[in-house]
């Protein structure tokens, strides 16, 4: 009888192992809060800000340059055309503002992992735009389509992930007129998460929204977001030709667009965190009203992405109070407006993920849990002032996206919160470790990372003593070891892939 209570023990010990060890390939629904906002500017302030961004746009104005489109737009509806500068009058762009939506729904190909953005909900999205990739193995060095697949990979892996992203590095081994072709069709057959369009050209955004039309069908694009794509303003207060040709594309198709300043505070726009937030004010809501212009209730995202600056280096940081206070007063802006807001992500300057990577990354993904964010980019990966994607970085920081969802749950107090029946069962002086609540709710009860090292020391030490890059670099390998692709009809697949080889032989490289 002994024995065979020793092999059931067994037998249950195994089970456990290897339903530990098994390849699970999971996506937690987006964040949904449960916990109040963090509002840091009063009423007062709020108003002042917003009097003062109105006051830019009628008396300072903006430049729409190179798109006199743009230009006949603005005239159209009212603003004051000099040259390429455009100056609106008080209260024209929040009244154009009002048509776009308050939320929105971005449909991926896999139904069960669709997003809504806005309202209560927090969408995370990995980074975008590095040149550079780092591992463990190879060091710091340029980016490769490889390297982007293997980021696809890591997305569509990632549990807490939600968003396939976008440009999640630059592929500098594939001619610049051709990559988004490349990099769309990962995210199209690699992941069945939502993605990015391309935006580094009119024509390119175009190039988006047909191989949508492939992978979805036509009617189904018409009708339905299936892309989100980020339009960034040239801080200070200047419109180019190119974003604002992706988003005449985007908008027309009826498209999401994040509307977004680049600031880098103290270069972009003032030192102080109300001069910055009134800059915010005035771009977003410039570029937002000529987005409602080109298409009333075309789908968009009030973004802003402002850092501070060293003052002795001059290079950019993250992380820093003044950031977390600007994201949190452009969320009470964004929601005032009543639309879905981006900022945040997991930002850092530091060269490794090291300790000021880590430092730097969890004060902004805290900040954006608590301002509101609805949609963050750069969630994880992203390391020297983003000019990087690190592979080790990127599942730290996607372990770490974890924290949020169990944070944004708030605290319950419903019957198995209170845990009445528990404490009544132990009593004093006992222990909680065997009694029902404890069997029942233990699988649950507590967040537990997928990277980071819990054991006793010495079988930390037995097993190499290694730290958590390594530890990061093993869940690498593992993860790409064990990646399973997602099902997608071999038709659909096939006319993509003929779609990208006919669009990239119809002109030739160029690699500026």
């Amino acid at each position: 009888m002994a024995e065979a209570r020793t092999r059931r023990r067994a037998g249950g010990g195994a089970a456990r192992r290897a339903e530990r060890s098994a390849v699970q390939i999971e996506t937690a629904k987006y964040i949904e809060r449960n916990i109040p906002n963090f509002e840091v500017l009063t009423s007062e302030a709020l108003e002042i800000i917003e009097t003062n961004a109105e006051t830019v746009l009628a008396e300072i104005g903006v430049n729409f340059v190179n798109n006199p489109a743009a230009l006949q737009r603005w005239r159209d509806a009212g603003a004051e055309v000099e040259g390429e500068r455009v100056r609106i009058p008080r209260g024209l762009a929040r009244q154009l503002c009002a048509s776009a939506p308050p939320d929105f729904m971005q449909m991926a190909r896999n139904p069960a992992k669709s997003v809504h953005i806005g309202g209560r909900s927090l969408v995370c999205a990995p980074v975008y735009g590095p040149p550079f990739v780092r591992d463990l193995d190879g060091g710091r060095r340029y980016a490769t389509m490889e390297d982007f697949r293997n980021f696809v990979k890591l997305g569509y892996m990632s549990k807490w992930l939600h968003h396939s992203g976008g440009t999640v590095c630059e592929p500098t081994d594939v001619a610049v007129n051709k990559r988004h072709l490349d990099m769309l069709h990962a995210h199209m057959t690699l992941s069945d998460k939502p993605f990015m369009g391309s935006v580094t050209e009119p024509s390119r955004a175009q190039d988006s929204v047909e191989m949508c039309e492939i992978l979805f069908g036509k009617d189904y694009v018409a009708q339905n977001t299936v892309m989100t794509s980020l339009i960034n303003i040239n801080s200070p207060m200047t419109f180019d030709d190119v974003m604002m040709g992706a988003l005449e594309v985007y908008a027309t198709a009826g498209q999401a667009c994040i509307v977004s300043p680049f600031i880098v505070g103290g270069a972009m726009a003032p030192v102080s965190v109300a001069g910055t937030l009134t800059q915010v004010m005035a771009e977003v809501l410039a570029g937002i009203a000529y987005s409602q212009l080109v298409k009333p209730g075309a789908p968009v995202i009030f973004g802003a992405f402002v850092t501070s600056i060293d003052m002795n280096s001059g290079a950019p940081t993250f992380g820093t109070p003044e950031a977390s206070q600007i994201l949190w007063g452009a969320g009470q802006l964004a929601r005032r407006m009543g639309l879905p807001f981006r900022s945040g992500g997991g930002l850092c300057g530091s060269k490794l993920p090291d300790a000021q990577a880590a430092y730097e990354t969890a004060n902004t993904l805290n900040a954006a849990l608590l301002g509101g964010v609805n949609f963050m980019l750069h969630s994880c990966g992203w390391l020297e002032g983003g000019l990087v994607s690190s592979y080790e970085k990127f599942v730290m920081d996607a372990d770490q996206l974890g924290v949020l969802h169990k944070m944004a749950e708030g605290v319950s107090v419903d019957v198995a919160g209170q845990a009445m029946d528990a404490i009544a069962e132990v009593g004093p002086g006992g222990h909680y470790l065997g009694c029902a609540h404890t069997q029942a709710h233990f699988k649950s009860a507590f967040w537990r990372s997928d990277v980071l090292d819990y054991k006793p020391f010495e079988t930390w030490e037995d097993e190499g003593a290694r730290d958590t890059q390594v530890l990061a670099a093993a869940r690498v390998k593992t993860m790409l070891d064990t990646y399973q692709k997602p099902q997608i009809d071999q038709a659909v697949e096939e006319a993509l892939t003929d779609y990208v080889l006919r669009k990239k032989e119809s002109v030739p490289d160029a690699f500026v």
